[in-house]
């Protein structure tokens, strides 16, 4: 089969409104957690969020675009543009139907929903829907749009596998390459769920922190005193290129794709198996894939969320791959972002990339007792980033219904 290999990176979210920024902010220990400001959260047990600031669509949107699209598109855009940006590709020079878009979208246009749901109430139950309600709301719009805005007539179209979205679209992207179905793909994820609806479903959960008081310390994953995750937002692409495609054409390479799996737990909606078994295979057969035995796997961005349940039955299924492996070390990185949803999967295999580039590992901040329940021998890097020449990262992600996701990256 091809080799596959990212040579394009870009993102929107709560710590950076571009790599640089969001990488400098992810080393750097920074929550970006706060107060919500969209909207008044005073009802919900849940007031706070991790929020994009300074988002300017015009950057990389024109007018129609903006117009035309939910919040959940404009960031799958903006984020898309700055990726084919970094890839240095000349489009116009390459047979449009060798690029395709997979993007990765959770929930969709939960704000265009609202909106005008609320119109239409408010309006004495008239009729007043926008022409634009349908295609502003439904969630393959963000691939559609990536498409139109760069004329790509490849393979087009979006994964929902809740939060496990945004790997499940990269482990796709990156099986047509193999396959030899395209050269090209722009994949990755896209959420925009800081609404009301959304806040507002995910508290009566009681899925979410309460922390309020204290917003910038509320994610906190592994920790004793963790009380749910923190709603973040935003989104991330990678561009996805078969290797001798990008190597004669002289690229920047940041690392190779080297394996994905996906497996389902079939135990519950909305719980992981407390002991991690769907989670645990996903794992091993991407590290088989990837041809790497679990020894050298050098770093493993981890999706804990920072619930009580979650992060456990996740650090479960990590020894039972990895036992006591002195190469390998975890993180979680959601401490700093917020859980983005169908998003998060994105930002999060951008960061163990980096990772590779840099030799820095981010850390998993807000950890003042490491919980008890914790198998021993798992290093965990917290409070701090650590230096470590690292050759291969892990990415996991994991969804609502059982979903399980793992993308593997080596360096070339």
């Amino acid at each position: 089969m091809k080799r596959v290999v990212i040579t394009g990176l870009g993102t929107i979210n709560p710590l950076g409104n571009d790599i640089q920024t969001f990488w400098n902010n992810a080393i750097s220990s920074k929550s970006s957690a706060s107060l919500i400001s969209r909207f008044d959260a005073s009802k919900f047990r849940t007031q706070i969020a991790c929020e994009v600031q300074n988002f300017d669509p015009t950057k990389y949107l024109d007018r129609n675009e903006i117009k035309r699209s939910d919040l959940f598109t404009q960031f799958a855009l903006y984020s898309a543009t700055q990726a084919l940006e970094d890839s240095g590709l000349t489009i116009s020079a390459m047979n449009p139907f060798d690029i395709g878009v997979i993007w990765g979208v959770g929930q969709g246009g939960m704000e265009t929903f609202e909106t005008e749901v609320e119109n239409y109430v408010q309006g004495n139950y008239i009729p007043r829907f926008s022409p634009f309600f349908v295609p502003k709301l439904i969630v393959n719009m963000a691939s559609g749009m990536i498409s139109m805005k760069f004329g790509l007539q490849g393979i087009n179209y979006t994964t929902v596998s809740a939060c496990a979205t945004s790997n499940t679209a990269i482990m796709d992207a990156f099986n047509y390459i193999r396959l030899g179905k395209a050269k090209v793909f722009i994949t990755g994820g896209s959420e925009a769920p800081i609404t009301a609806a959304s806040i507002g479903g995910f508290s009566a959960m009681k899925a979410m922190s309460t922390r309020n008081h204290d917003p910038l310390t509320a994610s906190r994953p592994f920790d004793q005193n963790r009380d749910g995750f923190v709603m973040g937002e935003g989104a991330g692409a990678l561009v996805l290129e078969e290797y001798e495609h990008a190597k004669k054409r002289g690229a920047k390479i940041y690392a190779e794709l080297a394996g994905a799996a996906m497996t389902a737990d079939a135990y519950h909606m909305t719980s992981p198996h407390p002991e991690g078994l769907g989670a645990a295979k996903a794992m091993e057969l991407a590290l088989e894939e990837a041809r790497l035995n679990a020894s050298e796997l050098g770093y493993l961005n981890l999706h804990a969320t920072s619930t009580p349940v979650g992060d456990i039955s996740e650090l479960n299924a990590v020894y039972k791959v990895f036992k006591q492996s002195e190469n390998m070390v975890v993180s979680s990185t959601k401490s700093m972002t917020g859980h983005l949803l169908g998003a998060a999967g994105a930002i999060e295999a951008i960061l163990a990339i980096k990772s590779i580039n840099e030799g820095i590992i981010p850390p998993t901040i807000n950890v003042e007792n490491l919980d008890t329940n914790i198998p021993e021998g798992i290093q965990i890097i917290v409070n701090d980033a650590l230096e470590k020449r690292i050759d291969t990262a892990m990415s996991n992600a994991f969804g609502f219904g059982g979903h399980n996701s793992t993308v593997i990256f080596k360096k070339l």
